[in-house]
C-alpha cells in the first residue's frame, strides 16, 4: 500500500496546497506525498512500506550540482577547496531548514506520533532533509529544467548574496555545518603531538567524528592546526 492510499481528503488538500506554495503541479502526487514521509510514520502504518529517504539521497545529490554549478560559474578563479566551503555553507542545513520553515513544510510532514511529541515538525534537520526530498520528487516527476527553476526561486538569494569574503570563515565553523548536515554530529579535536621548542612548537591535531579520525591538521597553534584540519576533513566528507 501507499502512503497516497490512505490519505483522507483533509490530507490531499494539504498536498494541493504545498504544490501551490511551490509552484510545481506534479504530474504524479504520489511523489510528493512520498517525499513528505518520514521513516517513524512507517513506524504506525505498518502497511507502508517506503519513507522518503531514497529521495533525500537523490535530491542531496540534485543539490550538490546545482549549487556546484552556480558557484563554479561565478567565481571562475577559485580552486576546488574554496568552491567546496562555500557550497557548504550554501547548502547547509540551517538554510535548507530556513527554506523549509517559510513553506511550513513541518506542518506538511507525514511523521509519527512520537516524532511530533518531541518537536519534529520544528526539527531543522529533518526539515533540511524534507526539503532535500523534495528536490528529488520533482526531479523524477518533472526534470532537472524544473529543479533548476525551483532551486533558484528558493535558493537563488542564497547564491545571489555569498561573496569572495564568505571563503575566509572559519574553517571550523564551515565543517562543524558539514559534519552535522552529513553525519548528525558534531566533531572533536584532540591534539596528537607536539614538537618543538616552546618558541617554534608545532601542534599536530586530529579531528574526528565519533571516534573516527577523519583528518590531521597540524599548525604553529593549536588553532590552526584544528583549522587545518578542519580544511582537510572538508573534502574528505562533502
Amino acid at each position: 500500500m501507499l502512503s497516497w492510499e490512505i490519505f483522507t481528503k483533509n490530507k490531499m488538500d494539504k498536498i494541493d496546497e504545498l504544490q501551490k506554495k511551490i509552484g510545481i503541479k506534479f504530474k504524479d502526487p504520489q511523489k510528493l506525498v512520498l517525499a513528505l514521509t518520514h521513516r517513524s510514520y512507517l513506524n504506525e502504518n505498518r502497511q507502508l512500506k517506503h519513507s522518503n529517504e531514497r529521495l533525500e539521497f537523490l535530491g542531496d545529490a540534485i543539490l550538490e550540482y546545482w549549487s556546484s554549478q552556480k558557484l563554479f560559474t561565478k567565481f571562475p578563479d577559485f580552486d576546488e577547496g574554496q568552491l567546496t566551503n562555500l557550497r557548504s555553507l550554501v547548502v547547509c542545513t540551517q538554510n535548507l531548514a530556513e527554506i523549509g520553515n517559510s513553506l511550513n513544510l513541518g506542518s506538511f510532514i507525514l511523521l509519527s506520533r512520537g516524532e511530533e511529541t518531541h518537536g519534529g515538525r520544528e526539527n531543522i534537520s529533518l526539515l533540511a532533509d524534507t526539503f532535500e526530498s523534495i528536490i528529488g520528487a520533482i526531479h523524477l516527476d518533472q526534470d532537472y529544467q524544473t529543479v533548476d527553476k525551483f532551486l533558484t526561486k528558493f535558493m537563488g538569494k542564497n547564491i545571489d548574496t555569498i561573496s569572495k569574503k564568505d571563503i575566509y570563515k572559519d574553517a571550523k565553523s564551515i565543517f562543524q555545518e558539514i559534519a552535522q548536515s552529513k553525519r548528525g554530529v558534531t566533531p572533536r579535536y584532540s591534539t596528537i603531538s607536539e614538537l618543538g621548542p616552546d618558541h617554534q612548537k608545532i601542534f599536530e591535531v586530529g579531528l574526528y567524528i565519533n571516534d573516527e579520525l577523519i583528518a590531521k591538521g597540524s599548525g604553529n597553534s593549536k588553532q590552526r592546526a584544528e583549522e587545518d584540519a578542519a580544511t582537510k576533513a572538508a573534502n574528505i566528507i562533502v
